[in-house]
């Protein structure tokens, strides 16, 4: 496989944990969150491209934190932009080909295999994310009403979202819209296929003080 990039985005505040903490320096496992994820990575290729974006508010923060954990781990620290979509386009700035991995800071529970067979399916398929089966009965809000969806054709998205390099790069030339939740929805509208991959269900985003305790219930390894 050509060069593998890795884009970690961690713009997210504490706001829906109650907390004053920016929810990826939290601590889960005695170590913040945001640091798991980039251990994980680098544990499962020590040859990924590391891209890290954050707030240049948030800079200080991390450098305190690599200091206090001693993680010597080579990345790239990149200043995020005013939504995810424009922190991804600079985190993309720094890199030209090969394949890019893009992935929630707030995901630490990503398994190496999950993060190996989404990138396989990349190389592939162009452009592959991960996903697992929805176990709950799902309803859809339409005219002021709501209407129950099939959940055997449901599938819940995760990341790390992958990509040949320009695929995503051309997609990210799209003027920005609020539909655009995730690189795959970005894509998706630019023409490109998507492939589904399988996820792990341990492979929570981090968001809420319920989620803290799940994580540390699932534990790390």
């Amino acid at each position: 496989m050509q060069k593998t990039h890795v884009i970690i985005v961690a713009g997210g505040s504490g706001n829906r944990m109650g907390a004053e903490t920016p929810k990826q320096f939290l601590q889960v496992a005695n170590k913040p969150i945001l640091l798991h994820t980039l251990e994980k990575f680098y544990a499962t290729n020590p040859l990924f491209n590391l891209i890290l974006v954050l707030p240049t508010a948030h800079f200080t923060m991390w450098q305190q934190i690599l200091l206090q954990f001693n993680c010597t781990i080579p990345h790239t620290l990149v200043e995020g932009g005013k939504t995810r979509f424009h922190s991804v386009k600079n985190g993309l700035d720094l890199i030209n080909d090969g394949y890019v991995a893009v992935h929630d800071g707030v995901r630490p529970l990503v398994s190496s295999k999950t993060i190996r067979n989404t990138l396989e399916d990349a190389a592939k398929y162009g452009a592959a994310i991960p996903v697992i089966q929805s176990t709950d009965s799902i309803r859809m809000l339409k005219d002021g009403s709501s209407i129950a969806l099939n959940r055997v054709q449901l599938r819940n998205v995760q990341t790390p979202q992958c990509f040949e390099v320009t695929i995503l790069k051309n997609a990210m030339l799209q003027e920005y819209i609020p539909d655009f939740t995730d690189c795959a929805s970005v894509v998706e509208k630019a023409g490109f296929p998507i492939y589904l991959s399988d996820g792990n269900i341990e492979n929570i985003k981090i968001t809420t003080p319920l989620d803290l305790k799940l994580a540390e219930l699932i534990g790390f390894t």
